[in-house]
């Protein structure tokens, strides 16, 4: 097989398994508080990404970590998972799988105007119109099938969903330019998001767990699928892509696939204003993506 159809298999695994997780954090609400489920879900990234980085002969690469990459670490650790996953989940918790997912993917605009302070980048007339579009989308998915009717959706959700793509897009910049192995810094970031999860779980009286098999399973689920091994079916893909463009555009079909999931597992009704907002939501992006190439 060459690698071009190799890389596409990969990103199809990866699209696959993103499309499946908003549906496992409603599952694990059902049963589970967000402190309880983020800290299984990281504990089992960090034991995945562990023998991943043992498959991958980067054990070396633990050992000479310095204190400054461990400090770097403990506070990417604390914005993600930590802090981002748990703004994420609450607004889950508050609205339907279908409205907090497509929410939290304009990022790549937020990200754009978050390099201005942080890289000392400039913005282009191109990346206000991308991020217009795309809050455009947000409006509609916000509707929740009432497009001249605003304010059906719980504002707080809204809010924290659409403001979770900050604490990501922050992330991002900062993981972009920690320039070590990545598979030995999703580590690090993991196991200093567990210990900071763990610690908040002592402190708040949540060591406690009593649940069904459904919430446990679903929490390890987002940890394997979402935090872990997916990633680096992403990043296998793009490593083996012709040209990482057309591969890159795939993961925008996630949020599509996802509501087939939501509808047929979670049954929920899809309102014709999900797919609408996402189609202004993506649109957006493509417009900055646009903008991207330009520049460079």
């Amino acid at each position: 097989m060459d690698r071009t159809k190799s890389s596409y298999i990969y990103a199809g695994l990866a699209v696959f398994f993103w499309s499946t997780i908003p549906t496992a954090f409603k599952i694990s609400l059902k049963e589970l508080d967000i402190l309880p489920i983020l800290t299984i879900a990281s504990l089992t990234s960090t034991l995945i990404l562990f023998f991943v980085v043992i498959a991958g002969k980067k054990t070396h690469f633990l050992i000479k970590t310095t204190r400054k990459e461990l400090l770097n670490s403990a506070i990417l650790g604390f914005i993600n998972p930590f802090l981002y996953y748990l703004i994420l989940l609450k607004a889950y918790q508050l609205l339907p799988a279908q409205i907090a997912q497509p929410l939290n993917m304009i990022w790549p605009i937020i990200l754009v105007f978050l390099s201005v302070p942080i890289l000392k980048q400039k913005i282009e007339r191109k990346s206000y119109i991308a991020l217009f579009i795309s809050f455009i989308g947000v409006y509609i998915i916000s509707s929740q099938g009432r497009l001249f009717k605003p304010g059906h959706s719980d504002l707080t959700g809204v809010m924290l969903a659409t403001g979770s793509s900050i604490f990501w897009a922050f992330y991002f910049i900062l993981n972009m330019k920690d320039k070590r192995d990545e598979g030995v810094k999703l580590l690090f970031n993991f196991l200093f998001g567990s210990i900071f999860l763990i610690i908040t779980m002592i402190v708040t009286g949540h060591l406690q767990i009593e649940t069904g098999f459904k919430g446990i399973a679903a929490s390890i689920y987002i940890g394997i699928f979402e935090m872990g091994i997916t990633f680096f079916f992403w990043l296998k893909a793009l490593q083996m892509a012709s040209t990482t463009a057309k591969v890159s555009n795939l993961v925008y079909l996630a949020p599509f696939f996802s509501l087939i999931f939501v509808h047929y597992i979670l049954h929920e009704s899809v309102y014709f204003t999900t797919p609408l907002g996402l189609i202004f939501i993506i649109s957006g992006i493509f417009v900055q993506n646009m903008q991207s190439k330009i520049m460079v």
